[in-house]
């Protein structure tokens, strides 16, 4: 079999022979070295035919060359060529080429560098071929382009500017510093974003386009990039007018928006408004910002004055040379109460030229403008408003009519918070009137108080009480009738006064209670309330204790421990049924006594076991700055007769720091409260051993006589001798009185406190009583003489009996 070496067949290389002939001669490209240390440059014999000039123009040098090149583009070939010879890297470039008939051509020219032996660039070699057909067109369009409204370039698939017209030139610099560079390069274009616009836009085959603003004039320029078949085109649209429309639009609609909201707010902030304090301050939030102001006075016609209630934004001097002589005659603030026209100054001088008898107030005020607005209600003025600027200010027609549409809201609610303000300053004087104006000061307690009103100012119904009792006893109440208002109010001071007509009856607290339980209940089913009693004996220092339905009390011992002492629990009055409990404690000297309503512990961020905790912790920590420290302290010695006054006072007044020691730690000022709340604070003292003394006696006629002799040895002892006398004879009368109609056993004592008290007790439980003695009787005077003879005297009953004291003031000591 015959074999054919391997090779193309004779009939397949004359046809490719061909065809690449027929390539060769559809796509001329000519060759060039160029001689980098000589400036020699050499062509091959296609360049002149891709050129479309005669072998004769060029004679070799690079000099010739250069002045082939089209002169606008020159500066970019020279660039590039300088960047490939310093960087080393690739010369590729496009550019026109003038012929000497005048015509004119596009090339494209690529290169690369030939190092030397030294391996300095020592030659450049490359192609070049004629492109005019891809960019004629571009040619012929830029003539039209160039004088074209817009900034336009035309940029190829490099992303590098390839056509600059006139405005472009002007916007971003001349061409030849622009041609050939990518565009984002370019730093009066440089933005964020424009890369990957460009990159999308021609992925996309989708228009794209940013706004920035252009530093040659400093106004903004749309760039529209616009895809084509081989690159991209921009446009460059001034849109600064569009856009400053565009912001005054937005910034109209926002300015819109913010009036509507500051008026809503306005609207509701002084629907809220329960006092004229609050009303100012609701217009100096929401009113002041809309209009750029500074100052706002509001006023009040108060009789036939104008005072102001409230301001904002002014110097103290300037108010208070204003509180002293009021508004001013002739004011325009008065003129505009007088004829409800609202009048506007746009600055001082304005002012002065036409109120030349404001006295030189407003220069004093510190303001350059000001809005004089009449608050009118029904026709008629019933203050003023003045808004003010630090500025001259002119105020728009559409300013004016929103100022004047704004006073109208202020002065509804300036109305309704006067009848607000005077209805609040009743109720509050009811209350003032319903609790002790004053807590007495007694020997056997020290006590303060505090009564906080709910956030809101209603009428509440807590209350407390200090009520003195015979032989130094007192009791200590306080209670919480449920609910707000003057209903609630009024209960509340029917119950004080019942407590303090029972507990001067000398009732026990559970008997006590139960009368206040019918009382409670007859009030209706809606009437409940919380109490809690505590009857103090300093002789004994036993605290008896009734509750119902009230938080416990607490009870701070002397070294300081705090606890809550189990008091029998009861319902609230009106809902229970007796016998009420009692339970007793024995406070030791000094101890601290805190009674106080659920309001005072309970809130809406804390439940009432969390606030009786804190309470511990605020007393256990404010107990220290409230104990007694002057030299005779109260802590460790009872207040005896000579117990100085300056020493109570002292006492007092550490019970006061601690009632705002512990209002701060549980109501904190900033805290709203929806519920009033009551604290009563007490320090206990028991009588001392050496200013008691008591004495059994038998039931027969000669217990009189030894009475006698007991009151004067031990008023001999006391250093009482001025009392011996009187209190003989009481003591006499009151022995011989229990003899002859009541039962023994009979007993004697005898008190020295900041009184002498004088006690017969028996066994019997009938009552004595004074009767009208004819002249013609031999008796009935005894009691008529006890009276005469003491201060105060009166019946209580005992667990086993009654007891009979009187009351005798000391003697003055000398002096």
């Amino acid at each position: 079999m015959a074999t054919q070496e391997p090779g193309p067949s004779s009939a397949a290389q004359p046809d490719d022979a061909h065809l690449l002939q027929q390539a060769l001669d559809a796509v001329r490209v000519g060759a060039w070295n160029w001689d980098i240390r000589t400036g020699d440059l050499t062509w091959d014999k296609e360049m002149p035919l891709v050129l479309g000039i005669g072998p004769d123009v060029f004679d070799g040098r690079i000099e010739t060359w250069r002045s082939l090149i089209h002169p606008d583009d020159l500066p970019v070939v020279l660039a590039q060529a300088e960047q490939a010879l310093r960087e080393g890297a690739e010369y590729n470039t496009k550019h026109r080429v003038r012929r000497p008939d005048g015509t004119v051509c596009w090339v494209a020219v690529r290169g690369r560098i030939v190092l030397g032996e030294d391996d300095a660039p020592a030659h450049m070699v490359g192609r070049l071929w004629e492109t005019t057909e891809s960019l004629a067109a571009l040619d012929s369009v830029g003539r039209a382009l160039r004088h074209m409204s817009d900034g336009f370039l035309a940029v190829d698939a490099d992303w590098r500017v390839l056509y600059v017209n006139g405005l472009a030139e002007r916007l971003l610099g001349p061409s030849r510093e622009l041609v050939g560079r990518t565009l984002w390069d370019i730093p009066q274009v440089s933005a964020p974003g424009l890369e990957s616009g460009c990159r999308q836009a021609v992925a996309d085959r989708r228009p794209a386009g940013l706004d920035l603003r252009l530093p040659a004039d400093g106004r903004w320029y749309h760039l529209r990039l616009i895809p084509v078949p081989d690159g991209l085109t921009v446009y460059l649209t001034d849109v600064t007018e569009r856009r400053q429309l565009e912001e005054e639009r937005l910034t109209a609609e926002h300015a819109a928006a913010e009036r509507a909201a500051r008026i809503g707010e306005l609207t509701a902030a002084l629907a809220e408004a329960l006092t004229a304090e609050d009303v100012v301050a609701a217009a100096a939030e929401r009113v002041l910002p809309l209009f750029g102001a500074t100052g706002l006075i509001v006023q009040a016609r108060e009789g036939g004055r104008v005072q102001p209630v409230g301001s904002v934004g002014y110097p103290r001097a300037f108010l208070d040379q204003l509180a002293r002589g009021g508004i001013p005659a002739g004011s325009l603030s008065e003129l505009a109460l007088k004829d409800g026209i609202p009048r506007f100054i746009a600055s001082l001088e304005e002012m002065e030229a036409d109120y030349p008898g404001m006295s030189g107030l407003p220069s004093m005020s510190g303001k350059q403008a000001w809005a004089f607005l009449p608050l009118m209600v029904s026709g008629r003025a019933v203050g003023g408003c003045v808004v003010s600027f630090d500025r001259p200010r002119r105020l728009t027609g559409e300013e004016r009519t929103l100022l004047v549409a704004l006073s109208g809201l202020v002065a509804q609610a300036l109305e309704r918070a006067r009848q607000y303000d005077a209805e609040h300053g009743r109720a509050q004087a009811l209350q003032r009137g319903l609790l002790p104006r004053a807590l007495p000061s007694l020997p056997a307690v020290a006590a303060a108080a505090r009564y906080l009103p709910a956030s809101e100012g209603t009428l509440g119904g807590d209350w407390y009480d200090v009520i003195p009792l015979s032989a130094d006893r007192v009791a200590l109440v306080i209670g919480d009738v449920m609910g707000h208002g003057l209903p609630e109010a009024a209960t509340m001071g029917r119950l004080r006064t019942a407590v303090h007509t029972l507990a001067g009856l000398e009732l026990p607290p559970d008997e006590l209670f139960s009368h206040l339980n019918d009382l409670v209940s007859e009030l209706g089913d809606d009437f409940y309330a919380t109490c809690l009693y505590a009857l103090y004996d300093p002789a004994s220092g036993l605290c008896t204790f009734a509750g119902a339905g009230h938080p416990p009390p607490a009870v701070v011992h002397p070294d300081g421990t705090v606890h809550f002492p189990d008091v029998a629990a009861n319902p609230p009055l009106g809902a229970a049924t007796p016998p009420f409990e009692t339970t007793e404690l024995k406070l030791p000297e000094g101890s601290l006594l805190v009674l106080y309503t659920d309001g005072f512990v309970e809130s809406a961020r804390r439940d009432i076991d969390s606030g009786i905790e804190q309470l511990a912790k605020a007393l256990t920590v404010g107990v220290d700055g409230a104990r007694d420290t002057g030299p005779a302290d109260v802590g460790e010695a009872s207040p005896g007769p000579e117990w100085p006054a300056s020493h109570r006072h002292t006492e007092a007044g550490h019970l006061d720091r601690l009632c705002d020691s512990l209002v701060s730690a549980l109501l904190p000022a900033q805290e709203e409260t929806n519920d009033d709340a009551a604290l009563l604070v007490a320090r206990t003292h028991t009588l001392a051993a050496e200013d008691m003394a008591g004495w059994p006696l038998p039931e027969d006629p000669l217990a009189a006589g030894l009475a006698r002799d007991h009151v004067r040895h031990q008023l001999a002892a006391w250093q009482l001798d001025d009392l011996v006398m009187t209190t003989e004879l009481i003591a006499s009368e009151l022995v011989g009185n229990v003899v002859r109609h009541a039962k023994g056993p009979v007993r004697l004592r005898l008190l020295r406190s900041r009184t002498l008290i004088c006690e017969v007790s028996d066994g019997s439980l009938t009552t004595p009583r004074i009767r009208r003695a004819l002249d013609t009787d031999e008796g009935g005077r005894g009691l008529q003489l006890v009276a005469a003879l003491s201060h105060r005297w009166g019946t209580r009953y005992t667990s086993d009996g009654k007891c009979i004291w009187t009351e005798q003031p000391l003697p003055e000591p000398p002096r």
